[in-house]
């Protein structure tokens, strides 16, 4: 089973990339099942229904999200009915939606889809390791192919993380740096990981943002309104192989696709 997580989708250039690239990748790359993180598809932060539907209209099986979740209103009653996108399973419980979610690969295979949000920085309601090995055992009691979504800011907790699920679930992949990491690896344990898959959007920016706005933020410490950049738009994410039957990986590489194609 070939499963392809499309990285970070920032604005509309990002979401243009995937509407372009994503149909002829699943073919190209003979793909199974796909998982795209679309919090940032709303001019850069957030996700609206509209855009969701968008995004799985172009050959996303499952969404996830991440901190930025919540940063438009109407999100809330779609997350609530959605089987198809999923939230961080560690924000407050009484909030609307899932974190954890089992769609069909196009064999019909289950695909279990966890979506958790990191400690530092960015201060979830409750520590994703309170919660993630009931999740797990959940997913697992449905099918073996679980993939996490671990959208987190510190490196070290990535990679604790797919240490610690090493043989219980098929990959670990981060998201939420914008940047793509060079530590593609498989656990001894079957686990794929990856500790960035990157950000689908412009990369002629500061991860996604137009450069001389953030510099202005960064240089004086006053307010700048962020817009989204425009230019060096690439699809960025990891393909991973693994056996359906028992959920263990056995390749995982990075996938990074510049639009319009060069």
């Amino acid at each position: 089973m070939r499963l392809l997580f499309v990285g970070d989708v920032v604005g509309r250039p990002g979401r243009d990339a995937v509407e372009a690239l994503l149909p002829d990748l699943r073919e190209r790359l003979d793909i199974d099942a796909c998982i795209v993180n679309g919090e940032n598809v709303a001019n850069g932060v957030g996700i609206t229904p509209r855009l969701a539907e968008r995004l799985l209209a172009a050959g996303a099986d499952a969404l996830t999200l991440g901190n930025h979740a919540w940063r438009r209103e109407e999100i809330g009653p779609y997350l609530s009915t959605s089987a198809t996108i999923v939230r961080p399973a560690n924000f407050q419980s009484e909030s609307p939606g899932r974190g954890l979610t089992v769609v069909e690969a196009r064999d019909g295979t289950p695909v279990a889809v966890v979506n958790l949000l990191g400690t530092l920085f960015l201060d979830p309601a409750h520590s994703m390791w309170e919660v993630v090995d009931g999740l797990v055992e959940e997913a697992r009691a449905r099918t073996p192919v679980v993939v996490v979504d671990v959208h987190a800011e510190a490196t070290s907790e990535k990679v604790a993380l797919a240490a610690w699920l090493d043989g219980r679930v098929t990959a670990v992949l981060g998201t939420h740096t914008h940047v793509q990491t060079s530590d593609a690896r498989v656990l001894p344990g079957g686990t794929a990981a990856l500790t960035d898959v990157g950000m689908t959007g412009p990369h002629d920016s500061v991860i996604g943002v137009r450069t001389e706005l953030a510099i202005r933020r960064m240089r004086t410490g006053m307010p700048v309104r962020f817009e989204t950049a425009s230019d060096g738009v690439r699809l960025e994410g990891a393909l991973v192989t693994c056996d359906p039957v028992t959920g263990r990986a056995s390749a995982i590489e990075p996938v990074r696709v510049p639009w319009p194609a060069t």
